[in-house]
């Protein structure tokens, strides 16, 4: 059985499911497949939080109505707890704590037997607190469970006619943020209004690591000479949000680069 065949079966199996839904490439994927599957008996769920884009949020209502899976949207209080907002190595533990303490919640409450995420078998290379608070609370990974990586998803997702099939990777913006340094609501929007403008001079892939008035872009290692050619236009704007030095990481974007500090 091929491993999208497999993935049928597990949902199948699990007969109604919540699903976290964010929008990016991996949970659209499988929202796209347990809609097939499941139809009614799916809800996808967004967690409205200072910690995503806001456009992100805007752009999962738009693919959860094109598909036409049923999708509510909550809010997470994750920056009002001082387990996360003191920034902890183990900052991702309290946040899925908090969103999937939520969405267990709701299943039982709407009588849906499965809380499921996408997470995939890529994701096990980085430093991923998150994942404890989902062994506690007993939420489900059919992607992994199935064996998919990233790159599957992203081939299966283009011949599915998925939009989503080349998204950049999304990561929480609290993952910008070095560890010990707090995370406020207006550091996060900084931080995201900045990423938002570099992406629209046609950067797809962007981190922008913040040290306070100082910030670390990260793009890819192609990208980095576009990146320089908007120099002037780039030091204006991230000026404006109050870097005073602009930096350029040469070792372009990787995934989790600020836990490299941790080990």
């Amino acid at each position: 059985m091929d491993k999208l065949g497999k993935l049928n079966r597990i949902l199948d199996d699990l007969g109604s499911c919540l699903l976290a839904f964010s929008g990016g490439t991996d949970s659209s994927f499988l929202l796209q497949v347990a809609y097939r599957r499941l139809g009614g008996n799916l809800l996808a769920v967004t967690a409205d939080s200072p910690t995503y884009p806001a456009q992100e949020l805007i752009f999962s209502k738009e693919l959860a109505k094109r598909i036409g899976a049923r999708h509510r949207v909550i809010r997470t209080g994750e920056l009002k707890q001082r387990s996360f907002y003191s920034n902890p190595k183990e900052r991702c533990y309290y946040c899925k704590k908090e969103l999937f303490g939520r969405l267990k919640k709701m299943a039982r409450r709407l009588k849906i037997k499965h809380v499921i995420d996408a997470s995939n078998i890529t994701d096990k290379d980085d430093f991923r607190p998150g994942e404890r608070a989902k062994k506690e609370l007993g939420i489900r990974s059919p992607l992994v469970e199935a064996g998919f990586s990233k790159q599957e998803i992203r081939r299966y997702s283009k011949a599915m006619g998925l939009t989503t099939w080349d998204k950049p990777n999304l990561a929480c913006l609290a993952s910008r943020i070095p560890y010990g340094r707090m995370i406020t609501s207006e550091l996060l929007s900084r931080i995201g209004r900045g990423e938002e403008f570099l992406q629209g001079l046609g950067l797809r892939q962007v981190r922008i690591r913040d040290y306070g008035d100082l910030c670390r872009i990260e793009v890819p290692v192609s990208q980095i000479s576009r990146l320089i050619r908007r120099r002037v236009l780039v030091v204006e704007r991230l000026s404006k949000l109050g870097y005073n030095y602009i930096t350029v990481d040469l070792q372009g974007y990787r995934t989790g680069s600020m836990n490299q500090i941790r080990r």
